[in-house]
């Protein structure tokens, strides 16, 4: 099972945004993105890098908030064409 989260970090130019994507079997961030904009690439993104660093067999259950990154139709277009499926929290979790 894989699960992923956003947050925003201070810089000297100003805010980014990081996306991880953890690996819940041994607690290892397996991808991540950073990008100026808290856009659908930017989860997009780190899931690519995950997947091509471990290319799991289908049906790794991947898991998020219900943030429009991860609902985005870009987003589940990859966990389709990669094999994965979607799992996300309760609205209001």
């Amino acid at each position: 099972m894989w699960t992923s989260d956003l947050t925003y970090l201070w810089t000297d130019e100003g805010w980014l945004y990081l996306a991880v994507v953890l690996d819940l079997f041994n607690r290892e961030v397996i991808g991540w993105s950073i990008k100026p904009r808290m856009t659908a690439d930017l989860v997009t993104d780190a899931l690519r890098m995950a997947w091509f660093r471990r290319r799991p067999a289908n049906g790794v259950l991947h898991h998020s908030d219900r943030g429009s990154q991860y609902a985005s139709h870009a987003f589940q277009r990859e966990l389709a064409r990669f094999g994965m499926a979607c799992s996300m929290s309760r609205k209001g979790n």
